[in-house]
């Protein structure tokens, strides 16, 4: 087909959204800017929230040759049960400032309808919550406060809940999963864009919590939802691995009088600490990871533990029981190039993980574009994708999808 009659779309000074006609829409891996196809393109979300990029211009191509359009850069995010199979192609003016934090999605016209270049998985990621109702949630903080007075994680759950966190609801409405946030002082790492972690990620503690508080915690949720799940860690640069001595205490304190699940997100650096806490009785893990190429990992979490110690984490971990989801951050052109996908083969190898869950990385395209090795040309998405699930039929690995899989 005439992939013209996909086309570039830009944005005015009002904020109106224009489509280039002649002009074909691309999306960059890596570095590399890729004119788009149809198979490349899934229609625009309902839910999908269409981003401005300023001091940016839509690249396109037109008779062979890329050129900028004038006007503003368009991108779009993409709920959670997506995954972007191309970053948006863009020109740079120099007084450009840096993006925030998102997972920004390549975008085009056609047949009068806008598209987006991802897929469609099988992975059911979309938290369900009610319409923010704040005299609901009023009453049902005032309940929580009331069984658990003078607990300070209970405050701050309240205080984020009440000022629109969507996360931090969760427990004041009883829901399926609850995540505790950690404190900043439990820091191992100094991930690359993680000082502009977008709102999706709870903001960190900004004390220590005791034993006794984590335990309250635990306890009445587990009361009141049977078949709940708490979590600890939003990931980021916190991990609940580092209060090992205090949460390994608290999950033995859960266990006398309940039967939950409890899982952590880690990067899994700290070896001792994931040890005392699968000895403690956890029951799962999730493990942000970006890469198994050690110094790619290094690169990007900038971290005082090495590759190695998650290996050694994961193996111990998985000999006590735990289940064991690798949170893979994916970035186009990165994950899916060759080596790196070599090097993901190696490593499920050796390590015997429950599931691979895919994460598109929220960072400013041109800031790890600038930090890390973009080598060989990707394989793309699905074709990367497709391979590990082929090999590793034991692991649970989302399916994409080019339609709707309902």
């Amino acid at each position: 087909m005439d992939t013209v009659k996909i086309t570039a779309l830009y944005a005015d000074e009002n904020g109106g959204i224009f489509d280039a006609p002649g002009v074909a829409a691309m999306g960059r891996s890596g570095k590399e800017n890729i004119v788009l196809k149809k198979r490349d393109l899934i229609l625009l979300p309902d839910d999908a929230v269409f981003m401005y990029l300023p001091g940016r211009m839509t690249l396109g191509q037109r008779n062979g040759e890329i050129i900028p359009i004038s006007g503003q850069a368009v991108a779009a995010v993409l709920p959670k049960e997506y995954i972007r199979g191309y970053l948006p192609s863009f020109y740079k003016e120099e007084t450009a400032v840096q993006l925030p934090s998102y997972a920004y999605t390549a975008v085009g016209l056609y047949k009068e309808q806008i598209y987006a270049a991802a897929l469609y998985t099988d992975e059911k990621k979309k938290t369900v919550r009610n319409s923010y109702d704040i005299e609901a949630l009023n009453v049902s903080v005032k309940k929580v406060k009331n069984a658990l007075p003078d607990n300070r994680l209970v405050c701050w759950l309240a205080d984020c809940a009440l000022k629109q966190q969507e996360q931090a609801t969760d427990l004041f409405y009883h829901r399926k999963v609850v995540t505790i946030p950690m404190s900043d002082a439990y820091n191992n790492t100094a991930c690359l864009g993680c000082d502009l972690i977008s709102e999706e990620i709870q903001k960190p503690l900004n004390f220590i919590p005791t034993t006794e508080e984590i335990t309250q915690i635990g306890i009445y949720y587990f009361e009141h939802v049977k078949d709940g799940i708490l979590n600890f860690g939003c990931g980021g640069n916190t991990d609940p691995a580092l209060m090992a001595e205090k949460l390994a205490a608290a999950i033995g304190k859960i266990r006398e009088k309940t039967a939950g699940h409890i899982n952590i997100r880690t990067n899994a650096g700290c070896t001792t600490g994931i040890a005392k806490l699968a000895d403690a009785g956890l029951d799962s893990m999730t493990v942000d990871i970006i890469s198994a190429v050690p110094e790619n990992y290094q690169t990007y979490f900038n971290c005082n533990y090495e590759l190695a110690d998650v290996v050694k984490s994961l193996i111990y971990a998985r000999e006590k029981g735990v289940v064991i989801t690798l949170n893979m951050l994916y970035f186009p052109g990165f994950n899916d190039n060759k080596s790196e996908a070599l090097n993901w083969r190696k490593f499920l190898r050796k390590i015997p993980v429950d599931r691979i869950c895919i994460c598109d990385l929220n960072i400013d395209p041109d800031l790890f574009t600038r930090v890390m090795p973009m080598l060989d040309r990707a394989l793309g998405t699905k074709m990367f994708f497709g391979g590990l699930k082929g090999e590793f039929s034991a692991i649970r690995i989302p399916q994409l999808f080019r339609y709707k899989n309902n």
